[in-house]
């Protein structure tokens, strides 16, 4: 009876297979949608992946496109230098359509061209490309392209040249004869010549074209040429080519064409000269000099103003350009102004060539390249014995056929003004003859600070000459 109840109570039931029947389909389902979901991300992953991957290819291939934009705007310049309108006539932006190798249209570029300033070559090309599949995927590129002007140099010169001690300079240096420097420079110096006979030296041996006393002296020829990175910072090259001062002379004949059409030109002035002085509300005083200083025993103390009569106040011209054909006196301030004063008589000669006086202040207002003098004369560009005992010249120098500096004036011509104190400029000058504002015996300014502009580089002034004709890409980047 024991037995017949623990069986009875204990031993379990048997379950029929058709009475289980869903608790496989319960299995089915949750691991069925376990798949499917997997599967969906999967199916996701892989269409993500698939989508990236489109979108990065065709953002390679944009980037392509408008790299391809400033290829073709850099020929376009290198046939129509002076188009910045894409051949059209008319403002962009300018779209060209881009194919593959088999002629299939696959994007296309947009270029927007910004032409260059009042006298400077400096053009800026911003290209756009995007691909027909990816339209809404762009890529944007940035460049400047520009020809260097005679104002890439801090000093140029045609002639021999001596730095001495003391002297520091931030800009290139070239002389197309030799060079003795013995201060510090921070670029790039260069001569024409691989020797010369330098005439501050005594002693029979040619000297390098570059080289420096500094001790220790450079070795002379041909004796390798050491590094002396204490002097040269960033290096001496030489021989290189000449800087052709004889092409300024058909530049200043377009100059005057240029200011005859556009600008502001003048004759002789039937006296002595002009005085201009420059103003800050894009005007120009003019006046006539009837009178300068002399005292005899000083031969070139002609170079100070005495006595002049007033012609007039005249506005800045448009295309920067003011020719006279007289000498010239210069003094003011600009305030965000682009100008050229060219003193000069066509066709040249040396009877009547030029010069061009500096004695009082003439500055700029603003130091960022908005601000831009240039100062070219046929001959000679001086300061005269009454200048500034502290004088600032803000301008590009170029002396054409005469020399940038100041005559030799001794106590016997004025006991105040044979020496001043300090002299900066505060851009570049170009000189044909060996320049100079002292003197081995102390006279002249006692301090001389030349400061390169990097502005100048590819924004010189209006119609300033330049050493090439074919446009060099300066930067280049992506914007977007």
């Amino acid at each position: 009876m024991i037995k017949n109840f623990i069986k009875k109570n204990i031993t379990p039931p048997l379950v029929k297979p058709w009475q289980n029947k869903g608790y496989i389909l319960i299995q089915v389902i949750v691991f069925s949608t376990i798949a499917v979901y997997i599967l969906g991300a999967l199916t996701n992953w892989a269409a993500s992946d698939i989508r990236a991957s489109k979108q990065s290819g065709s953002r390679e291939l944009s980037i392509q496109i408008a790299e391809a934009g400033i290829d073709y705007y850099r020929w376009h310049l290198a046939h129509a230098p002076t188009d910045y309108q894409d051949g059209t006539g008319i403002a962009g932006p300018y779209v060209h359509d881009f194919y593959d190798k088999n002629d299939n249209k696959i994007g296309t570029f947009t270029l927007d061209i910004t032409p260059p300033l009042l006298g400077s070559s400096l053009v800026i090309v911003k290209s756009t490309g995007r691909t027909n599949a990816e339209p809404n995927i762009t890529r944007t590129i940035q460049a400047k392209f520009a020809k260097p002007s005679i104002a890439k140099y801090a000093v140029v010169t045609n002639d021999i040249m001596r730095f001495g001690e003391g002297t520091e300079i931030f800009g290139p240096i070239h002389s197309n004869k030799g060079i003795r420097f013995d201060g510090l420079i921070h670029n790039i110096i260069t001569s024409s010549v691989a020797a010369y006979d330098d005439p501050d030296h005594i002693g029979s041996n040619n000297e390098y074209g570059v080289h420096t006393h500094i001790s220790p002296i450079d070795p002379f020829p041909p004796i390798a040429v050491p590094s002396r990175p204490d002097v040269f910072t960033a290096g001496r090259q030489f021989p290189i080519p000449e800087v052709d001062f004889t092409v300024i002379t058909a530049d200043i004949a377009q100059m005057k064409a240029d200011a005859v059409a556009n600008g502001y030109w003048r004759a002789n002035s039937g006296s002595l000269g002009y005085h201009i002085t420059l103003k800050t509300n894009d005007t120009f005083d003019l006046r006539k000099v009837t009178q300068v200083y002399s005292q005899g025993s000083c031969e070139n103390e002609k170079w100070s103003v005495k006595t002049e009569n007033l012609l007039g106040n005249y506005p800045l011209p448009n295309n920067g350009l003011i020719f006279l054909e007289d000498n010239v006196w210069v003094n003011g301030q600009i305030n965000s102004a682009r100008v050229t004063i060219i003193a000069a008589v066509l066709p040249d000669n040396p009877s009547t060539r030029k010069n061009i006086t500096i004695n009082n202040d003439l500055l700029y207002t603003n130091y960022e390249g908005s601000d831009v003098v240039g100062l070219i004369a046929q001959n000679n560009i001086n300061v005269g014995l009454i200048s500034d005992d502290n004088l600032q010249i803000d301008a590009s120098l170029i002396a054409q056929k005469g020399r940038v500096g100041r005559f030799y004036y001794d106590s016997e011509c004025s006991n105040t003004y044979y020496k001043r104190q300090t002299l900066t400029l505060n851009g570049m000058l170009a000189t044909a003859i060996r320049y100079g504002f002292a003197y081995t015996d102390g006279t002249g300014y006692q301090i001389r600070n030349l400061n390169y502009d990097n502005d100048l580089l590819y924004s010189p002034p209006p119609s300033f000459p330049l050493t090439s004709d074919q446009y060099i890409t300066i930067s280049w980047e992506e914007i977007k």
